[in-house]
């Protein structure tokens, strides 16, 4: 895809969903970073119901360090996959307070250390708590949307993400994902695409397809 068609894309988003904004609630960077762990395989929708009482009672990272593993299991079971979460979020908070001096770090390399910690956490947390963009957010959104507009042929969100970078300017990347996401939510759906409500249908490579295997009135005639 070449730029101006990319830009078009960005440009067209922007003008559907100026709101577009991380879904996530959270206060301080601690919220942030416990949020961003707990939304792993987990709805945003989900994780702002656990956290409203959880961010009540834990307030500081020093508060999470001295959890009680199996309390926090409990308090935060029904994102999945507790039992990993609950184990990375004190134990980051304990490295926290050892390695950082209780504060979360700010570079892309020192959070990474961090247990539960993988880049799409590290960039959620840098950009949103630190405004520092180190790259692109890939969530399954972004993966799918990326491919159906033919702007990467890869299916690793590490190498989706390089694509995106090369891409769009560095100026976008902090915007990108949030658009995506919210189109990907409202109208690209993964399993049937609302092709026809599409903004950006007439930039998409994929349009035509969906509109065949989805739309085609002679398919559904025959059924």
């Amino acid at each position: 895809m070449n730029t101006n068609k990319s830009f078009q894309i960005i440009k067209t988003l922007q003008r559907k969903y100026p709101n577009a904004g991380i879904a996530l609630k959270y206060g301080a960077p601690i919220d942030l970073l416990v949020a961003t762990i707990l939304s792993a395989q987990c709805t945003d929708k989900r994780v702002n119901i656990v956290t409203k009482n959880l961010f009540k009672k834990y307030k500081t990272v020093k508060d999470y360090a001295r959890a009680r593993q199996s309390t926090f299991e409990k308090e935060i079971r029904s994102t999945g996959f507790y039992r990993n979460k609950a184990k990375n979020i004190i134990n980051a908070c304990k490295m926290i307070l050892k390695n950082f001096n209780g504060r979360i770090p700010d570079t892309m390399n020192e959070i990474l250390k961090l247990p539960g910690v993988a880049r799409k956490t590290a960039t959620v947390v840098l950009s949103h708590a630190y405004n520092k963009i180190y790259g692109i957010t890939v969530d399954t959104h972004v993966i799918r949307l990326s491919q159906r507009l033919g702007l990467t042929k890869n299916k690793d969100a590490v190498k989706i993400e390089k694509d995106l970078m090369e891409i769009f300017p560095k100026r976008l990347w902090f915007i990108l994902p949030h658009l995506f996401i919210s189109h990907g939510r409202t109208i690209c759906i993964a399993r049937k695409p609302l092709c026809p409500q599409c903004p950006i249908k007439k930039l998409c490579p994929s349009y035509i397809i969906f509109m065949r295997k989805f739309y085609n009135p002679t398919v559904h005639n025959k059924r």
